[in-house]
């Protein structure tokens, strides 16, 4: 074993490990037979493929020129139906309505220009697809509906106006009731939703609406009907987002747990459970163990485990006796998974990346739990440093990264990751911190974080790097914090307002809250009103919580990473920070990308930036990397030296 100080480890990880050969596996839906997921892939410049599995052979039915994504919300989802044996798809480059023919060849199906589209339903009987429709033909005044389009000759028509955002319709088996999902400003999809039920005319139109469960505090995520008739949803109205059955005279649980059947709704699409034709159904759950199967008899209100090698279980789909989901293992990148479920036997049919990473060199994550506040616990995945042909001098302790998730209304699984197996088999340890607000443990600790953004995910985040600093599992002068997007704040203003950390990484962040809260996208338009305050009546709040007005607390390196397409944090954000940075001698480095927005698809990009990062961290630190890394323009640098 070579001795050899931590953050030196040679690797078998590198930048390029991270995107050869590698996908992003997104959502999955099962058609008679027949599985179908979307893989974007990096090295072709992001593009992504709407793939199938059929007769046990997997292959694309979109063309090489299409790129199966949507914009709608600006994060998408939602951007495909594969459904009677017909395949639909949005194309990114005029966000419109495409119906695959054959050989990849499509026939476009919709018209309107100004329009983004997601959550396509099939109305076969009467040659309709329904899906969200957001209307940008006036920037200034975006509008969101629930649209019928016609396959014949395209024509749309708005069946459902006047609340801000629609999401999840859901034709019944007889074709007469459409469900859906409705919510308004200033709520988030976490914080409320109201499950509305239509009757519908002859033509599609509307006849009535009613509403049937959610509201302003209740937040319902994905209706289903069984092939009865018979009407599911996920709602938190207990404090866990638990699965319940609808009838018009009741509604109950079909099995009450303190554990987690739902998500937040950041995207289009989400799917944690499938309801067979026997009318059972097949969930996901989380709790701080990870994802787990289960098989509910909702009749008798029994239930089994199924048995599964996967530690995080999502997109599940279901058809008679087959599921179809995406598993990762804690020492495997994300798979596409067909289960048998009479044998419970399971068949991979996509892999996110071929690895030959050997086990020995896998650090597993290890969920933790420390006291942030009286009585409080805050949760984290922890990963030591892990490479078998390495070991450290003796007395020395690892540099930590600890990372802070987007959102903020977001969590972290402990799922095997490349890019963390990069930095654990260099020699770094890493804490993915759940911090306040997280999803995942209930709503109570989701609501942690109302009107406290930029104060408890902060103190959370150095709470996490203390505690391990403490238990002598990592080097407290070598305190590391990176993110993105909200992430990105997060670490930004942990920088700024913490004596903790001694480097940072700002992946799409936000330094300025003001800027945000002016500059950004309908959907999050209001959500810093119950994170941080409502805009402009609590303009002050907003001021002394960015970063950008606080620079000269800010003394220690950093680097940034932006997009110069974002329209969810415009590029000025970083700018006017590394602006100041440099004003105040601050050691700073900034990578602009061109062609990307929010979160980076191109492979050249996922590449130049963790190379980036580590060759940062190197210099910054006095580490001798191993191997040879590509330098970056650091200013200031001579003020460590």
């Amino acid at each position: 074993m070579i001795q050899s100080p931590y953050g030196s480890w040679k690797s078998p990880i590198s930048g390029k490990s991270l995107v050869q050969n590698s996908l992003r596996l997104g959502q999955i839906q099962i058609d008679s037979e027949s599985v179908f997921w979307t893989e974007g892939r990096p090295a072709e410049k992001g593009r992504t493929a709407l793939m199938t599995w059929t007769d046990s052979k997997t292959s694309e039915i979109t063309s090489a020129s299409s790129d199966a994504r949507n914009r709608t919300h600006e994060y998408g989802g939602g951007a495909f139906l594969c459904a009677a044996g017909r395949r639909f798809y949005i194309n990114n480059s005029d966000q419109q309505l495409y119906e695959v023919i054959e050989n990849g060849d499509s026939r476009q199906i919709s018209h309107e220009s100004a329009f983004r589209f997601a959550d396509m339903i099939l109305d076969s009987t009467r040659g309709l697809l329904y899906a969200v429709g957001e209307d940008h033909s006036e920037p200034e005044k975006i509008e969101n509906t629930i649209v019928s389009i016609s396959l014949e000759n395209g024509k749309m028509k708005d069946i459902a106006a006047g609340h801000d955002f629609y999401s999840n319709p859901q034709l019944s088996p007889d074709g007469n009731q459409l469900l859906f999902l409705t919510w308004d400003h200033p709520n988030m999809p976490w914080d409320g939703t109201q499950l509305m039920l239509a009757d519908l005319n002859v033509d599609g139109s509307i006849a009535s609406t009613k509403k049937i469960a959610g509201g302003r505090d209740e937040s319902v995520f994905q209706p289903l009907w069984d092939p009865d008739g018979r009407i599911y949803f996920v709602s938190d109205r207990t404090g866990w987002w638990n699965i319940y059955q609808y009838s018009d005279t009741y509604i109950k649980c079909v099995l009450e747990k303190e554990v987690e059947f739902g998500l937040p709704q950041w995207v289009f699409g989400m799917s944690k459970y499938t309801v067979l034709n026997s009318g059972d159904i097949v969930a996901s759950y989380s709790d701080m163990k990870g994802s787990h199967l289960i098989r509910i008899d909702v009749d008798s209100g029994s239930y089994k485990e199924v048995r599964s090698p996967y530690s995080t279980i999502d997109q599940i789909r279901g058809s008679k006796q087959t599921i179809a989901f995406i598993g990762h293992t804690h020492s495997q990148p994300g798979e596409v998974v067909v289960m048998n479920l009479k044998t419970e036997e399971s068949h991979i049919v996509q892999r996110a990346a071929e690895t030959d990473i050997e086990e020995t060199n896998v650090s597993i994550a290890q969920h933790i739990s420390f006291e942030t506040a009286r009585d409080e616990l805050t949760h984290a995945w922890y990963y030591p440093p892990k490479n078998a042909e390495y070991s450290a001098p003796a007395d020395t302790l690892p540099p930590l990264i600890v990372l802070s998730h987007g959102g903020p209304t977001g969590n972290s699984s402990g799922a095997f990751g490349l890019a963390i197996q990069y930095w654990t088999t260099r020699g770094f340890a890493i804490v993915d911190v759940n911090y306040s607000g997280s999803t995942g443990y209930g709503r109570e600790y989701r609501e942690r974080l109302k009107g406290n953004w930029g104060i408890r995910d902060i103190h959370d985040c150095a709470a996490a790097a203390n505690y391990l600093a403490d238990e002598g599992l990592v080097d407290r002068e070598r305190l590391i914090i990176k993110g993105g997007s909200a992430g990105g704040y997060t670490t930004l203003a942990a920088l700024t307002y913490l004596d903790v950390f001694k480097a940072g990484a700002s992946y799409y962040g936000v330094g300025d809250l003001t800027l945000l809260a002016q500059d950004t996208h309908k959907f999050e338009s209001r959500y810093l009103d119950s994170m941080v305050g409502a805009y402009p009546e609590e303009k002050q709040l907003y001021l002394d919580r960015s970063p950008i007005n606080f620079v000269d607390q800010l003394n220690c390196p950093v680097i940034f990473m932006q997009g110069l397409d974002d329209p969810v944090v415009p590029p000025n954000q970083a700018e006017s920070m590394v602006a100041a940075l440099i004003r105040n001698g601050i050691p700073v480095a900034y990578l602009p990308f061109e062609g990307e927005s929010h979160g980076f698809r191109q492979s050249t990009t996922v590449i130049k930036a963790i190379e980036s990062e580590y060759y940062f961290y190197t210099r910054v630190f006095g580490i001798e990397p191993s191997g040879s890394v590509e330098p970056v323009e650091i200013s200031n640098l001579d003020e460590l030296e």
